[in-house]
């Protein structure tokens, strides 16, 4: 047990990281037992420990943040932690029949719970804060961004590949006269969408992606691609073209990440994002090659921070109504974790969102990008 705590200390040491320390980003250890799980699960050891109550830290967004830019995950990286990444590579675990699990898993957890930790549009993607101060005008932003990125106009027809909410469709509707069509395979989202979009020309639909075969104007997807898989990447992108009209324009909206070696994270995999695998520039190359021209790309990768920690003031502001609805100390704190650590390997450039605008043909007379 003591060497395995003079290791962990030795590997923290190299990020400026010390245990009990003074320094916010610093570890509190309440179990000894930390050490040698962290050494033999690794990322996976470090969150169940936390879940668990072994350790704190107040702010763990800048505790990731110090990790990733030090390196340290790859000095610390067990056999059986590799077994995720294979297979991603070997299996296509995104495939029609398990499409519906990242949503009984995660979005559909509760939307009141959602409600108390998003803005008023329930917004559960990166918002946009370039001149907002607030989470409602920054997500309206967001939102203002990307309709006019795709150029939308009064009449145009609309899909949203991953609704959602409806929170895109509603604002592209109401803002825009558009005429938006969106799918999601969550059962609780679409139901409340559904209810938020009465009276406009919106209809959302508990639909995979892959089965949708109309014609729209502009084709939009804000914050599913990440649900996709390496294996569906192109198959998306086909169906993106086979809804989109020839003088179309399609916008992806992704996080993302430098290589595939950090694309699947244990930890979320198993608590948060069953299935999930963040692209990479390479891959959404190749997966467009031959089916799209790309227009503009857009790192907004900085906003999400900042969106990240506005949902986690939020969440920790309103937690006694949140445990009110059956959620106990252990959710509190899984939830932290996903929230900040999120937050730090934004801020550690780890993780990006991008902003990615394709068309079919390529615009004539080009596409002036719009921030």
């Amino acid at each position: 047990m003591k060497q395995a705590e003079t290791t962990v200390r030795d590997l923290l040491a190299l990020a400026d990281i010390e245990i009990d320390g003074s320094d916010p980003w610093d570890i509190k250890v309440n179990d000894q037992g930390f050490y040698a799980r962290v050494l033999s699960n690794a990322a996976l050891g470090l969150g169940e420990s936390y879940m668990d109550g072994w350790w704190d830290c107040e702010r763990l967004d800048m505790l990731i943040h110090k990790l990733l830019r030090a390196g340290i995950e790859e000095k610390v990286k067990p056999i059986k932690l590799l077994l995720p990444v294979l297979a991603a590579k070997l299996f296509n675990r995104q495939k029609v029949s398990r499409a519906y699990q990242v949503a009984e898993k995660h979005y559909d957890t509760s939307n009141d719970m959602f409600k108390l930790m998003l803005d008023e549009r329930m917004v559960y993607t990166c918002a946009y804060w370039k001149d907002a101060t607030d989470l409602e005008a920054a997500q309206e932003a967001k939102l203002d961004l990307v309709c006019r990125k795709i150029g939308l106009q009064e009449g145009m027809r609309v899909l949203d590949i991953g609704c959602g909410w409806g929170s895109f469709a509603k604002f592209a509707a109401e803002k825009y006269g558009a005429s938006v069509v969106g799918v999601s395979v969550s059962k609780e989202q679409t139901e409340l969408g559904r209810e938020m979009c009465q009276g406009l020309d919106v209809d959302l639909r508990l639909e995979d992606y892959r089965s949708i075969d109309e014609k729209f104007d502009r084709v939009v997807s804000i914050g599913m691609f990440e649900a996709v898989g390496p294996k569906n990447f192109r198959t998306f992108m086909k169906v993106a073209d086979r809804c989109l009209n020839d003088d179309g324009i399609f916008l992806l909206h992704t996080i993302g990440t430098n290589s595939t070696a950090t694309a699947t994270d244990p930890w979320s995999e198993k608590y948060i994002f069953p299935n999930g695998a963040l692209p990479t520039p390479l891959q959404l190359t190749k997966a467009t090659d031959g089916i799209f021209q790309l227009e503009d790309w857009h790192n907004l990768n900085a906003n999400y921070t900042r969106t990240l920690l506005a949902w986690m003031d939020r969440f920790d502001r309103n937690w006694n109504k949140i445990e009110a609805l059956g959620f106990d100390d252990r959710f509190y704190r899984m939830w932290r974790y996903f929230l900040l650590t999120a937050a730090g390997t934004f801020t550690a450039r780890r993780s990006h969102l991008w902003q990615v605008v394709y068309s079919k043909k390529g615009i004539e007379g080009g596409y002036e990008a719009i921030r």
